[in-house]
C-alpha cells in the first residue's frame, strides 16, 4: 500500500464481500483519499417509481467508504445541490472542526462550495456519514455507510453492508414539522404541499388523483412511499450469494429518518456481536434484530444447508414487503425464498436488557456530574419537541471539563421512543427503565423508551475540546427542538 492511496468513491458498491487478510503494510501514516459530491438525483427503487432526491456521487445510499483502523482519510466534498450541506461522520471521535455540523463546528457548505475533511477514523467498526445542515439533506438522500476495519476482528467467509432506508412523502415531513402530523397527510388538491408531492414523484401514466393514499401508512409522523435496502425495493434488491458452510457477517444500518426497524432472516438465528460498531462484551443470539434510527448492528449467521431465504423488515405496513432481499446458495436462484410472518409475537427480539444482562446497581465510580434530562413535547397540533421544556437553541447545555465523567439520565414523557445521539463520544448504556445492566453497552445512539421510560448512560469527557451536539436522531424531533450540546470549558 502506498503512503497515500486514492480511492474512487464511485467504485465502492454498497454490497461488499469479505476483504482479504489485512496487510502489515497498512501503516498508521497511510492516507486514503475520497471525493464526495452531493447533487440532485432521480431515485428509482423499483420499476415505475421515480423520486426527485439528493445523493452522494449519484448513489443512494452514498458510496461505501472503507479504511483500516489507524489510517487517515481525506474527503474532498463538493456541494452541487441547491441547499446548504455538510457531512457529519456519525460515531467518529475526531477533531471538533471535522464533525460536520453546519453552524456549530463549521460554516455550511453553500451551493457550489467545497470543504476538505481530514481525520483518523476512530474507533473501528460500522459507522456512517450523512448531511447535518438542517435542511432535510439526510431525509432527501444524503447518507452512506463508513466501515473502519478492525484488524482484530474474526474473519468472515462473506460480508455484506446493508443500509435499510426509505422514501418519505416530503409533504408529510413538512406537515410534521409544522405540527400537523396528526392531520391528513395530503393537503387539498391544488395546495402547495400536494404540488410538491406531485413534483417529487413521477409514476408513468398516473396522476396524483389516482394515487391510493391508504398505501402510504404513517410510521409515527411521516408517510413513506417506498422501503429500500441499498437503493432498491424487493424484488429488485440485490441477491446475497452465500455457500453452505459460510460464516456470514451482516453490517446493518437503519437510515430511516423516523422509524425503528425489526429485521429477520427466515430460517436462521442472528448472532449479534457489535452495537453501533462497538463490540458487545458477550455476543447475543436472537430471532429478530431491533434497530432504532441511526443504530448499526453487526450480526452473523452460518449457512448449514442449501436454500433461499428472505432477509426482511417485519411490519404490518403493506409496503414493507419491499424492504427485503434474498440470501441464497448456488443452484437455488429460481427457488421461492422462505419468508417470515410480519409479526414479532413469540420471537426472541434483540433488546438492550438482553444484550447487557441484569445487574444489581449502576457502577458510578468516577462520576463527577449527574445530568437529568426530561424529553417532552409532541402533543397534537404542536411542532414542539423539547428537553427540559425548552427547544433548541434554548435547551440547557452540558458544560464539562476535560476528565469529567458524566451520568446522563433521560426520562421520556412522550408516547414515542427517542433515539438519542451524542456526537464525538462513545457512551455506555448503564440502565434502562430502572434496571441496571451488568454489562454496559458501548454505543453512540440509544432508544429511550416512551411513556415514562428511562435510560441512563455514562460518557467520559476525553474527546477533543469543542461543541458536541446531543440530540434525538428522529429528524423531525431534532429539527423541532429536541437537541442540546456538550461544551468543553477551558477553565
Amino acid at each position: 500500500m502506498k503512503r497515500s492511496t486514492f480511492v474512487r468513491s464511485a467504485a465502492s458498491a454498497m454490497v461488499v464481500t469479505a476483504l482479504p487478510p489485512l496487510s502489515k503494510r497498512a501503516l498508521a501514516s497511510d492516507v486514503v483519499d475520497y471525493s464526495l459530491t452531493a447533487a440532485p438525483f432521480t431515485f428509482s427503487p423499483s420499476a415505475g417509481a421515480a423520486f426527485a432526491s439528493l445523493a452522494f456521487d449519484g448513489h443512494l445510499p452514498g458510496p461505501l467508504l472503507r479504511v483500516t483502523h489507524g489510517q487517515r482519510v481525506r474527503v474532498a466534498f463538493t456541494n452541487k445541490t441547491d441547499v446548504n450541506t455538510s457531512v457529519h461522520w456519525h460515531g467518529m471521535i475526531l477533531p471538533n472542526d471535522m464533525d460536520g455540523v453546519a453552524g456549530i463546528t463549521q460554516p455550511p457548505v453553500k451551493p457550489g462550495g467545497t470543504f476538505l475533511y481530514e481525520f483518523a477514523p476512530n474507533p473501528p467498526g460500522t459507522r456512517w456519514y450523512h448531511d447535518h445542515a438542517g435542511q432535510l439533506g439526510t431525509v432527501r438522500g444524503l447518507f452512506g455507510m463508513f466501515i473502519v476495519d478492525d484488524p482484530h476482528d474474526a474473519p468472515a467467509d462473506r460480508e455484506f453492508a446493508l443500509v435499510f432506508h426509505d422514501v418519505p412523502s416530503m409533504a408529510s415531513v413538512h406537515a410534521a414539522m409544522r405540527g400537523t402530523s396528526s392531520a391528513p397527510m395530503v393537503d387539498p388538491p391544488g395546495s402547495v404541499e400536494n404540488a410538491e408531492m406531485a413534483a417529487s414523484m413521477s409514476m408513468p401514466g398516473m396522476k396524483m388523483s389516482d394515487m391510493d393514499m391508504s398505501s402510504m401508512k404513517m410510521g409515527d409522523e411521516v408517510a413513506y412511499l417506498a422501503h429500500c435496502i441499498n437503493g432498491a425495493s424487493y424484488p429488485a434488491t440485490q441477491r446475497l450469494q452465500v455457500k453452505v458452510g459460510d460464516r456470514v457477517r451482516l453490517r446493518i444500518l437503519n437510515a430511516n429518518p423516523t422509524q425503528t426497524r425489526y429485521i429477520r432472516l427466515a430460517g436462521h438465528r442472528l448472532r449479534v456481536t457489535h452495537s453501533d460498531g462497538n463490540p458487545l462484551e458477550r455476543p447475543l443470539e436472537v430471532d429478530v434484530l431491533r434497530i432504532g434510527v441511526a443504530e448499526r448492528y453487526d450480526a452473523w449467521f452460518e449457512v448449514t444447508k442449501p436454500g433461499a431465504w428472505l432477509l426482511q423488515g417485519l411490519s404490518v405496513d403493506p409496503l414493507v414487503y419491499q424492504q427485503a432481499c434474498v440470501v441464497s446458495t448456488p443452484g437455488m436462484e429460481s427457488a421461492a425464498p422462505m419468508g417470515s410472518p410480519p409479526s414479532i409475537e413469540g420471537l426472541d427480539v434483540f433488546s438492550y436488557e438482553k444484550a447487557g444482562g441484569t445487574g444489581t446497581a449502576v457502577d458510578e465510580r468516577g462520576v463527577t456530574m449527574r445530568v437529568p434530562m426530561l424529553l417532552g413535547g409532541g402533543k397534537y397540533g404542536s411542532s414542539m419537541w423539547s428537553i427540559d421544556g425548552k427547544q433548541w437553541p434554548n435547551t440547557p447545555k452540558i458544560d464539562v471539563h476535560r476528565g469529567d465523567r458524566v451520568l446522563v439520565s433521560f426520562t421520556n414523557k412522550t408516547d414515542m421512543d427517542h433515539p438519542m445521539h451524542l456526537h464525538g463520544h462513545t457512551f455506555r448504556v448503564v440502565s434502562i427503565d430502572g434496571k441496571p445492566l451488568a454489562r454496559p453497552l458501548a454505543k453512540d445512539v440509544s432508544l429511550v423508551p416512551a411513556n415514562g421510560g428511562t435510560l441512563s448512560w455514562i460518557f467520559d469527557a476525553d474527546s477533543p475540546p469543542g461543541r458536541w451536539l446531543l440530540h434525538c436522531h428522529n429528524e423531525i424531533h431534532m429539527m423541532d427542538g429536541m437537541m442540546t450540546e456538550v461544551r468543553y470549558l477551558t477553565s
